[in-house]
């Protein structure tokens, strides 16, 4: 990617997530019981969520007609092999509660790699952006994965699995054996912002089962250009689509696949 055309994408990526992140914030403990609706059971969406979405789609419209998208609320929009994958807003349960932990999620994809990530937490004004081979930074500064000296000092960040609840014993299954080797673990619920905090060292490792390509894109590049590791659950780098994670810094990603791996059986990845 020219240097030129890569700060045009990052700052297009930048100005939408800041844009969006805006917008949402205007409507924090606002929503009325009519804006929000069920997508599937525990899974919700605001009319803020679908209004995020369209500013962010004409934001890269008009500066990238040619792009292709892939939203959340929208699905696909003229797939191409240049593509935006969009989460308008990674968080939505929380957003409806007013537990202030949501994000907005972008990243760029050409020919099936990922080359950009950004992810905007407005609550924090923290703007987090890779650009594939050019680092990873925090609100501008060089970020980078953490290193524990072992598995014991790391905290561990996880989602549950709730579009896939028929999963739960095997998730718990993991959920246990790996509670009993680390420091401590959480579940904040937002896939983008879990990410994103452990390419900046704030946690050590992350793991989750059945998140959707907008849920990862964007920290995944966070994560491998801050140093760290992403693999899918069988170890490959299939995560987008089989929308199964296991991520860490260097010395912790084997310890992590390997509980989740004896947990789960092989049943997952297909």
């Amino acid at each position: 990617m020219a240097q030129t055309l890569a700060r045009h994408y990052v700052k297009t990526a930048e100005r939408t997530a800041r844009k969006a992140g805006a917008f949402i914030l205007r409507h924090l403990g606002s929503l009325s019981a009519e804006e929000i609706s069920r997508k599937q059971a525990a899974d919700f969406v605001t009319s803020v969520d679908k209004q995020s979405e369209r500013l962010i789609i004409e934001t890269i419209r008009e500066a990238f007609p040619d792009h292709g998208i892939l939203t959340e609320e929208s699905g696909g929009i003229e797939a191409r092999e240049t593509r935006w994958i969009v989460d308008p807003l990674d968080g939505t349960t929380n957003f409806i509660h007013s537990y202030p932990v949501f994000s907005v999620s972008l990243a760029l994809e050409a020919r099936g790699q990922l080359l950009l990530g950004t992810v905007f937490d407005p609550l924090r004004d923290e703007l987090f952006t890779a650009v594939r081979g050019g680092g990873a930074t925090l609100n501008g500064r060089p970020i980078k994965v953490s290193h524990p000296g072992s598995l014991g000092d790391c905290l561990i960040t996880t989602g549950f699995p709730f579009r896939r609840k028929k999963m739960i014993d095997a998730y718990l299954d993991a959920f246990k054996g790996i509670f009993l080797k680390v420091s401590d673990l959480r579940r904040a619920g937002s896939a983008a912002l879990d990410l994103s905090h452990l390419a900046s060292g704030r946690c050590d490792g992350f793991f989750e089962l059945g998140l959707s390509p907008w849920d990862v894109a964007a920290g995944a590049v966070l994560i491998e250009e801050a140093g760290g590791v992403v693999t899918d659950f069988s170890g490959g780098a299939d995560f987008l689509r089989t929308g199964n994670v296991v991520a860490g810094a260097p010395g912790v990603h084997g310890e992590l696949l390997k509980e989740v791996r004896r947990a789960f059986g092989g049943i997952i990845e297909k």
